[in-house]
């Protein structure tokens, strides 16, 4: 069985997508319709800004997204899943690439997320970190010992796993983490702690919006990240992906299953190829590729 994963945040590169606003008509529609959608040429910055122009949230998550949903596009009857997933940000092009939502209400709500966030980022400090070498039982462990707001973030793969909360609580965790044998605990450059309890605003924000936009009946089951497990209900669908700015990212347990029930063969589409390491760590066994480009 053929599944599909979609990169997040941290993806993004200059000069992203512009090979397929270049050679593609339907590309170049799409690329158009979406600088109408987030009134600003986004094209502009994908194609030719600065690493830093493209870290900004309200840049960088959309254009991950449009970089994705195009190559979908492009890939036109070679892109057939059996099952798709998407990593944080990532699961909104998986939910586009399934057609659960319509690539223009997919891009809207990806938009109202990234401003949602960023106003949540800005009341209060906090931060994330990774953590290399514990085993996610240990890290757990050593975040609910801490008094503050800590938790992980993301299950990256056996191993590797994110935590995010205050800076101070943070601090500490890395502390205690390296003396337990941590081969990195490393704060990120990053605006704020994403799934976490920091990002409650944004989760309220985020659920009126989804809430109003319509998900229709997929033609093959997302596994999302709250559950790590396999919908296909509009309903379930929209719950998970409302809890997802709260909650972990359960990236590991979704590869498990994906492989537990079928998969194959991976294929990362979007920019970059960071899920297609993180998958090859997690099972050596399995074929895992990536599309970035269609040059």
């Amino acid at each position: 069985m053929k599944a599909y994963v979609f990169p997040g945040q941290g993806a993004q590169f200059s000069g992203m997508g512009k090979d397929l606003y270049e050679s593609d008509e339907r590309c170049r529609e799409m690329f158009d319709k979406g600088n109408e959608i987030l009134g600003f040429n986004i094209t502009d910055v994908m194609f030719n800004g600065t690493d830093s122009d493209l870290k900004q949230t309200n840049v960088t998550q959309p254009a991950i997204f449009l970089h994705s949903i195009i190559l979908v596009q492009a890939l036109g009857s070679r892109f057939a899943p059996d099952m798709v997933a998407g990593h944080s940000l990532g699961e909104f092009s998986a939910l586009a690439a399934n057609r659960t939502l319509i690539f223009e209400d997919a891009l809207r709500l990806v938009a109202q997320r990234a401003e949602a966030m960023q106003k949540a980022c800005e009341t209060k400090p906090s931060t994330m970190a990774a953590i290399i070498g514990p085993d996610d039982k240990t890290v757990e462990e050593v975040c609910s010992s801490i008094d503050d707001i800590i938790v992980p973030a993301n299950y990256n793969t056996p191993g590797q796993l994110v935590i995010s909360g205050s800076v101070e609580g943070v601090d500490r965790a890395i502390e205690i983490l390296k003396g337990k044998g941590a081969r990195i605990a490393i704060k990120l450059a990053v605006g704020g702690a994403f799934h976490s309890p920091f990002m409650e605003p944004a989760r309220r924000e985020l659920e009126q919006a989804i809430n109003e936009t319509p998900f229709h009946e997929p033609v093959c089951p997302v596994y999302q990240n709250v559950t790590g497990k396999p919908a296909r209900s509009p309903e379930e669908i929209k719950e998970n992906l409302v809890a997802q700015l709260t909650s972990p990212v359960k990236w590991t347990q979704t590869i498990f299953n994906m492989i537990r029930d079928g998969a194959g063969h991976f294929t990362e589409v979007g920019p970059g190829n960071v899920l297609q390491g993180l998958i090859k760590k997690a099972d050596r066994n399995v074929s895992v590729e990536s599309v970035s480009s269609l040059i």
